[in-house]
């Protein structure tokens, strides 16, 4: 089931050539209170101009379903850099609704449609690929980059790290730079949630 659709920019017919698409999963889509990655996002628009896609899913298929209509009739998906997810799981898996899917099941799901793109997780889940594991999520997907933390939550969320993230990536469109720069500003975030990126 599709949720609503929000697009962040701090003006409608703002000229970008860069947007994040941010889906996260909860517990129930119906919900109507604001998530704490909302309003990050909507800040991010409103303070730096980075222009989002917010969405949310509570099944797979609502994931799926999400990242189709993203795929297939976004007319700017071109220019997004950057699949943000938010969701729980452990080191190879995602947990949607209390079932876990590997990121090989993922990958599966989205052959060869991810093509140039970062896919960046919050710290809601710990990030942890062996070679292999991350080599395949990008060779079946085509995904530029995987990003995420190696440390769960511990009262710290990752949130303010992945604003300042997407923020340096309106101003470099190297993403190896890009993450040198998050380093070298956010050098103790970056260290306590162990930031990781597979390539």
């Amino acid at each position: 089931m599709l949720q609503k659709r929000q697009q962040f920019s701090e003006d409608p017919a703002l000229d970008t050539d860069y947007f994040i698409y941010c889906l996260e999963a909860v517990e129930e889509i119906e919900a109507e209170e604001l998530t704490e990655t909302q309003k990050k996002m909507e800040q991010l628009a409103m303070d730096f101009g980075v222009a989002s896609i917010y969405n949310t899913c509570d099944t797979i298929e609502g994931l799926e379903a999400n990242l189709n209509t993203l795929v297939l009739e976004d007319h700017n998906f071109k220019d997004y850099e950057v699949i943000y997810l938010v969701m729980d799981g452990e080191a190879n898996s995602i947990c949607v609704n209390n079932y876990y899917y590997s990121l090989q099941e993922i990958a599966e799901i989205f052959e060869g449609r991810l093509k140039g793109k970062i896919v960046h997780f919050s710290n809601a889940k710990v990030l942890d690929l062996d070679e292999e594991e991350a080599q395949y999520f990008l060779d079946i997907t085509g995904a530029k980059a995987i990003s995420g933390y190696g440390n769960h939550f511990q009262g710290i969320t990752s949130t303010l790290l992945d604003m300042a993230y997407f923020n340096l990536f309106k101003e470099d469109e190297n993403m190896l730079e890009v993450v040198e720069e998050l380093h070298q500003r956010h050098y103790k975030a970056c260290k306590l949630l162990d930031f990781r990126l597979y390539y």
